[in-house]
């Protein structure tokens, strides 16, 4: 098998991502801080930090794809630490591009939909980046430089979602925890976004990298809808109290950092090159069902320690 290396291995996209090919990969969790245990893979403590020392775990690794998921993905935490913001979802990247490309490595950077100022739906690749916070700005940073440092990597655009562990719920999680507890959630019905699930992602990823696709990429699913629809489409799969969901507006969160009210991406270009659509919400919410019902859940829950 080929060996794929994955950094960022104790987060929610590496891990679903990790699952969604171990069958076919040999998988590498490079992890940080925290250890990961999953499965069907191994892993590797990462220096991302140092270009040089990287540089040296790609040489006793040899992976022949690395996907770069690490990141600080809060949005409020870049916002109140915007120099770490930097260091981290900026010069890691470049670090990780640089190194790779002195080594022809394939590259998938994982970027985000967060660019854009919201005024509009269905952003394009093609549309100047117009970020609205410092995590938005660090993630367009990263995005011109990983393609200047490596012309063949293939960065996508996305908002995923999968199942968590322990440390780490994903919005999906949140809402199921939740919902099952009983508890009154209050969700936004003016902030739009065009949902994936994580294992989409990784497959239409691969995809790509099969077809020798390089270059910006939207991978998201086919449907734009608020964060209040998306939790009522999930509640009725899970067979979740619906009532329990309270419509709410982004303007009286009164959160740190500001936050485009339409996040959505056009996915035509993934379509046109794939064949196919991407998929729907509820296609994607009864593969995350089936997935619970597989066991998922319960082996990502042990995987982190």
């Amino acid at each position: 098998m080929k060996r794929i290396l994955i950094t960022g291995g104790s987060g929610l996209l590496a891990l679903n991502w990790a699952c969604a090919v171990r069958d076919h990969w040999d998988v590498v969790l490079g992890t940080h801080q925290l250890s990961a245990r999953l499965p069907g893979t191994t892993s590797h403590r990462l220096d991302l930090e140092d270009p040089q020392r990287f540089g040296e775990h790609l040489d006793q690794l040899l992976p022949d794809l690395v996907v770069h998921t690490a990141g600080l993905t809060s949005v409020d935490e870049c916002e109140k630490d915007p120099e770490r913001a930097h260091q981290v979802n900026a010069v890691i990247a470049r670090n990780v591009a640089m190194a790779t490309a002195r080594r022809n490595i394939r590259l998938i950077h994982i970027s985000t939909d967060h660019l854009f100022a919201g005024d509009h739906g269905f952003y394009r690749e093609d549309e100047a980046p117009q970020p609205l916070n410092e995590y938005g700005r660090t993630k367009a940073l990263a995005e011109s430089w990983v393609q200047a440092a490596h012309a063949d990597a293939l960065t996508v655009r996305t908002n995923f979602f999968g199942w968590g562990h322990r440390q780490r719920q994903s919005f999906s999680d949140w809402l199921i925890v939740n919902l099952r507890e009983g508890k009154t959630l209050s969700l936004f019905d003016d902030v739009y976004f065009t949902p994936i699930l994580a294992d989409a992602l990784a497959l239409a990823a691969h995809e790509l990298i099969d077809k020798d696709v390089s270059g910006v990429v939207n991978l998201t699913g086919d449907e734009r809808l608020s964060k209040y629809e998306f939790a009522l489409q999930l509640a009725k799969e899970f067979s979740l109290p619906a009532e329990l969901i309270r419509p709410n507006q982004l303007a009286h969160a009164h959160l740190l950092a500001k936050r485009p009210l339409d996040m959505s991406l056009d996915n035509s270009r993934a379509r046109e090159i794939l064949g196919r659509g991407l998929g729907t919400v509820p296609q994607f919410l009864s593969g995350l069902h089936v997935q619970e019902a597989a066991g998922r859940r319960t082996q990502l829950l042990e995987s982190i320690c």
